[in-house]
């Protein structure tokens, strides 16, 4: 007997787009939940617009970065405008969804007669969840926005970038890939509450409030202090060398050391052979080497330029010296212990192709993880989610289809 996913009770109407609340989404999918992702071609997932696209292509459903976030999930594509594309999203969480996770802006769940206040009157029980870049309420929560911008004004970008450049941004939308964790474990504990009391509730969750706590020992350092953290390149305060080193061969190649206590370093210069150079009085303490780490860095890459990339990282790692490869997407792929670990998933999208989706990086004895179904069209299970789960006829459907609500 196959085991129990731990989630395959939950029912989710996903009015989500972006980042944080796709996330959520899906990661409950891989874990039992069935989700109904409802969006609109008329004002597409901006996800579903942006690169990288298959054959470097544009089109709706040819984008990796949609593709993702959104597997193990039904598509019902809706124009939400219309009153008769709103009735089917009601009834789909009056007649179906146990949980309902939304991420618009202030205003908008109200317009469509599916905010909390109107959908729990008939479902006590029902769980929303929400999320905006700062929030539902407030005077900055009608302020549009997605994790590009919330890493500005989180503090991120101020420090991020060499000390002598522009702050920098983080890779994507760095604020949504640290926000879900929070909207996943707040939900959890929505469905824990509800299985106690039969009682549902309404959480609202700010992108901005959540991924500034990752900042917390700078603004406590500031508070408490008065220092300002300033962009620092790749050094960091507790460890020298910490950078990247060029290595032998073709390309951009990297190694990333980073040296936290006085035993690797140690380590760091037996296995360089211990050079002269290792025992000048400069580097033989931490704030020695943070006191000259220009130096330090030119020396060590004297040594890293003479290895492979691959040869250095195993060489370093077995010495007791923490090392990695600066990868590329296709090193990623090839990665034996992402590999071991199930990381990349094949499935087949019906306009991309075999593509690879990620898993959840973790794993319960008891509950499998399992990635049912490829990331769907743009209106894929119309026909399915109006028929088969809200039990909708013929004549229904193509009233719809008539109406301009089904897209």
């Amino acid at each position: 007997m196959a085991a129990r996913r731990i989630f395959e009770d939950v029912r989710i109407a996903d009015f989500t787009w972006l980042g944080v609340g796709p996330i959520t989404t899906k990661f409950l999918a891989n874990m039992g939940a069935t989700v109904i992702h409802v969006e609109s071609a008329a004002r597409p997932d901006l996800t579903r617009v942006s690169y990288p696209y298959k054959d470097f292509q544009a089109g709706l459903n040819r984008s990796a970065f949609f593709t993702l976030y959104n597997d193990s999930k039904y598509g019902l594509s809706l124009n939400l405008k219309l009153p008769q594309a709103q009735e089917v999203a009601r009834r789909l969480v009056r007649d179906w969804a146990n949980v309902v996770a939304d991420a618009h802006l202030p205003g908008n769940m109200e317009k469509w007669g599916l905010d909390y206040a109107a959908l729990s009157r008939d479902r006590p029980d029902l769980i929303h969840v929400a999320t905006a870049l700062q929030g539902k309420t407030g005077p900055y929560s009608g302020m549009p926005g997605h994790g590009m911008a919330g890493v500005s004004l989180g503090g991120f970008s101020e420090i991020t970038g060499w000390p002598d450049g522009e702050p920098a941004v983080p890779f994507g939308a760095y604020s949504d890939f640290v926000t879900f964790p929070h909207m996943v474990s707040a939900l959890i504990a929505a469905l824990i509450y509800r299985k106690r009391t039969g009682k549902g509730q309404y959480i609202e969750l700010s992108q901005l409030e959540c991924s500034v706590q990752f900042l917390s020992p700078l603004v406590m350092d500031y508070i408490l202090n008065g220092r300002v953290a300033k962009r620092a390149g790749n050094t960091a305060v507790n460890a020298a060398p910490h950078a990247v080193y060029r290595c032998k061969g073709e390309g951009e190649k990297w190694c990333a050391i980073a040296v936290t206590s006085d035993e690797e370093w140690q380590s760091l210069c037996k296995v360089m052979g211990s050079p002269d150079w290792t025992r000048d009085e400069r580097f033989t303490t931490l704030k020695g080497r943070k006191d000259n780490e220009d130096a330090l860095n030119a020396l060590v890459e004297q040594w890293t330029v003479n290895y492979e990339l691959r040869e250095l990282m195993y060489l370093l790692q077995s010495s007791g010296v923490p090392a990695g490869m600066v990868s590329s997407g296709q090193d990623l792929v090839a990665d034996a212990q992402l590999n071991h670990r199930g990381t990349h998933w094949i499935l087949d999208h019906p306009e991309i192709g075999p593509h690879i989706y990620q898993p959840p990086p973790y794993r319960f004895s008891k509950t499998p993880v399992e990635l049912t179904m490829p990331a769907p069209c743009m209106g894929e299970h119309n026909e399915y989610v109006l028929k088969e789960v809200l039990g909708m006829t013929d004549e229904e459907i193509v009233d719809l289809l008539i109406a301009g609500a089904l897209e």
